[in-house]
């Protein structure tokens, strides 16, 4: 990576997985104005790849390249404009407020409301030339749960959640589990994530639970394990990067490709070690989705379709640290990641089905009660 693509040091920092019914959105749709659904026009009509104007990006901050972002601008004679989001409610807040982007960044539950309620542009895979090099070697990703026949989406990027620790604070020799969040030797130097979903995955998964259960009794275990916890941890922060990093947490829940982006920050990358627990780790993916509103639809395809390009792959996934399921690119990110080998993901890792899913209006606001009863402590 060149002095000029470093990114900065902290990515996904205040992600929250929070209640869905708190911004008024229900599984049927995420319900951005107007209210006429398709008041822009029939949402699955065909887009024309062509240039149609400049691109309206709303994304994490530093998720693409620079040098990417240029060579897009200067093969199209277009500008990127950037917005950034800190949060799915942040992006699904600025489209309930009217605002119009041409591609946006969903992760796969939010993609799923999105889609259902028409709120995304269809997106015909046979216009992208790239596209095979995603759904002819991902199948999962052919046929998601969270966008049949993935027909408004294209997958972006793939991550599971483990533990990060520092080996010059506690030694290399965990038992690769969950438990490991209790290890004396870390006792008030632990975070763990500041994202419902991700801490309620991980006591669940403790428990041999549901990941993602809405049952009262599983909540009240899940509840009482955290709560075991709490006077253990130092706090929840979702920075593990910069935790990590500067001393400031000697183990912490982590993203995969937090970790990996840490290599290449790290004065001695050897100090730090990264697991995934043996009773299961939570996967994810965030799409390339084009909201129905968008301005500029052509411009959105052409995007994702130079996205796909496998030398612009190999430019992102050494920026952000996050694997792209793009085929031929896998050698880069398993190259990256060679120290942390647990951070690879493969389709067998989604084969797994560890996805944060939506659950009904009730079962969210019954996992929105016990985080804040964690919180609290």
């Amino acid at each position: 990576m060149s002095p000029e693509e470093t990114p900065p040091p902290s990515r996904r920092a205040v992600l929250r997985s929070g209640l869905a019914a708190g911004l008024g959105l229900g599984l049927a749709g995420c319900g951005f104005l107007p209210e006429d659904r398709n008041a822009f026009g029939d949402p699955d009509r065909p887009i024309d790849v062509k240039a149609d104007g400049d691109l309206v990006y709303f994304n994490w901050a530093d998720f693409v390249a620079p040098a990417v972002f240029d060579g897009f601008e200067k093969e199209y004679g277009v500008k990127v404009i950037q917005s950034n989001f800190d949060s799915m409610e942040g992006m699904a807040a600025k489209l309930n407020a009217g605002n119009r982007y041409d591609i946006i960044f969903p992760t796969a539950k939010w993609a799923q409301r999105l889609a259902q309620g028409r709120r995304l542009r269809r997106i015909d895979h046979s216009r992208l030339k790239n596209g095979g090099a995603v759904f002819d070697h991902y199948r999962y990703f052919a046929d998601p749960w969270y966008d049949r026949r993935s027909a408004h989406t294209v997958p972006f990027t793939m991550y599971k959640t483990g533990i990060g620790w520092r080996k010059d604070r506690i030694g290399d020799d965990l038992a690769g589990s969950w438990d490991d969040l209790w290890n004396d030797r870390a006792r008030h130097q632990v975070f763990v994530l500041d994202d419902r979903d991700e801490v309620l995955g991980m006591a669940a998964l403790k428990l041999g639970l549901a990941l993602d259960t809405t049952d009262a009794r599983d909540l009240a275990r899940i509840t009482d394990t955290l709560k075991d916890l709490r006077p253990r941890l130092r706090g929840f922060s979702s920075d593990s990067y910069n935790n990590l990093l500067n001393g400031n947490a000697a183990m912490t829940q982590a993203w995969s490709g937090d970790m990996a982006a840490m290599l290449g920050q790290a004065k001695d990358p050897s100090v730090l070690g990264f697991e995934v627990a043996r009773e299961g780790a939570p996967i994810n993916s965030d799409c390339y989705a084009i909201p129905a509103n968008a301005r500029h639809p052509g411009t959105a395809m052409l995007f994702i379709d130079y996205m796909l390009r496998p030398e612009n792959v190999r430019k992102n996934v050494k920026y952000i640290g996050y694997p792209m399921p793009v085929h031929g690119s896998e050698d880069v990110y398993a190259a990256l990641v060679r120290p942390f080998p647990h951070c690879l993901v493969s389709p067998d890792d989604l084969k797994a089905d560890l996805f944060f899913r939506n659950a009904s209006p009730k079962g969210e606001q019954a996992r929105d009660t016990a985080w804040t009863h964690v919180k609290a402590g």
